[in-house]
């Protein structure tokens, strides 16, 4: 047996006045967005911001059912979106907001597991790193350059 180590490199801004300034711009549409979600059952509300490569800005919440699996997150709104309005365009970076209707949040909420898939589909497909920044209500940003230090082990259409 042979063991194998498995890093990912992140990087964590103090707050979101230490981000780049197009970041900030796509967090603000990601903070918009986020009032947006239909969350009654979670009282959990996410928004995110795609930038593309052509310039435009998608934007998702989250959108909860009843039927819990009924529901997509933000992050799956925004980017089935793009897939469905600009097939051509790449994403460029991703943004995430997230927290509680009930308790501040000020951890850094990543992707969902679902979520991770969903985007590594499309940085595979666009054989393009996607950054990913994401962030609570407040406090700390962190920054994946790749989707692929979020989720090193993908599974993908190569082993298919």
């Amino acid at each position: 047996m042979k063991e194998v180590k498995i890093e990912s490199t992140l990087y964590v801004f103090d707050s979101l006045e230490e981000v780049p300034e197009d970041v900030k711009q796509l967090m603000d549409k990601a903070s918009e967005i986020r009032q947006k979600a239909y969350a009654p059952y979670s009282k959990f509300s996410v928004g995110t911001a795609l930038l593309l490569d052509n310039g435009e800005v998608i934007t998702g919440s989250n959108q909860e059912n009843a039927s819990y699996p009924s529901g997509l997150c933000a992050e799956r709104t925004a980017i089935y979106y793009k897939g469905a309005q600009y097939p051509d365009s790449k994403i460029l970076k991703m943004v995430i907001i997230a927290g509680s209707q009930v308790n501040p949040t000020t951890t850094p909420i990543p992707p969902c597991g679902a979520c991770r898939q969903a985007i590594a589909e499309y940085e595979v497909t666009q054989d393009a790193p996607i950054e990913i920044y994401f962030m609570g209500e407040t406090g700390k940003v962190v920054k994946s350059n790749s989707l692929s230090n979020l989720l090193p082990l993908m599974f993908d259409k190569s082993v298919l």
